[in-house]
C-alpha cells in the first residue's frame, strides 16, 4: 500500500502491516468523532510513526498514486474536519 504523509512524500507498506494501520486508522477516526482534539493528535502521530517504522519511502521522481493521505503532522482536528466537509481525504 502507498501512503502518502503530506509534507513528507511517499511510502510503500508492506501488506503483513496493514493490520496495525487500519487498528491505528480505527483510532484516528473514533477520536474525530469524538471532538477529542489530544486523542486525535496522538492517534495521528501514532499513525505516522507506524508508516515511518514500517514503510519505504518511495522516490520523489516516481509517479504512484497513493492509496491513503495523512495529513501533516501539525494538522489540527478542526483542518481534518475541514477536508471531510469538502470531498474527504480520500477523493472520489
Amino acid at each position: 500500500m502507498i501512503v502518502r504523509i503530506l509534507g513528507e512524500g511517499q511510502f510503500d507498506i508492506p501488506g503483513e502491516h496493514l493490520g496495525e494501520l487500519d487498528l491505528l486508522d480505527a483510532r484516528l477516526q473514533s477520536a474525530a468523532e469524538a471532538g477529542d482534539e489530544a486523542a486525535f493528535t496522538a492517534a495521528s502521530q501514532a499513525l505516522r510513526d507506524a508508516v515511518h517504522r514500517h514503510g519505504a519511502p518511495v522516490p520523489a521522481d516516481a509517479l504512484v498514486a497513493s492509496e491513503l493521505v495523512l495529513p501533516a503532522e501539525d494538522t489540527s482536528l478542526d483542518q481534518v474536519r475541514a477536508l471531510l466537509a469538502d470531498e474527504g481525504i480520500i477523493p472520489g
